[in-house]
């Protein structure tokens, strides 16, 4: 995996601050998933067809990240629980 980079948008990195240290854990889990097999998401449909969905649970709750990737970068977008994450998604893409 070397030469590969992860970027993190500042919208991905204000929710992650927010954090609690349980919580990171599991984020960090879902992030080294997401690095070794970036096809472990979900790529969507429509006008966010670019952008990648890998479900996980983190203490109990469902949650999401959005990213792109190719196969030398990987930019995590978002991280939220299902309400309102595709709103949050498509908001990234208009910028």
């Amino acid at each position: 995996m070397s030469g590969i980079q992860v970027f993190q948008t500042p919208l991905f990195l204000r929710i992650k601050k927010k954090l609690k240290n349980n919580q990171v854990k599991y984020l960090n889990e879902a992030i080294k998933n997401i690095i070794s097999n970036p096809e472990v998401g979900l790529q969507k449909k429509g006008d966010i067809s670019d952008i990648w969905i890998y479900k996980f649970k983190m203490v109990k709750q469902e949650t999401l990240i959005a990213y792109q990737w190719d196969k030398k970068t990987k930019t995590l977008i978002t991280l939220s629980v299902h309400e309102n994450f595709y709103r949050d998604v498509k908001k990234y893409k208009q910028f």
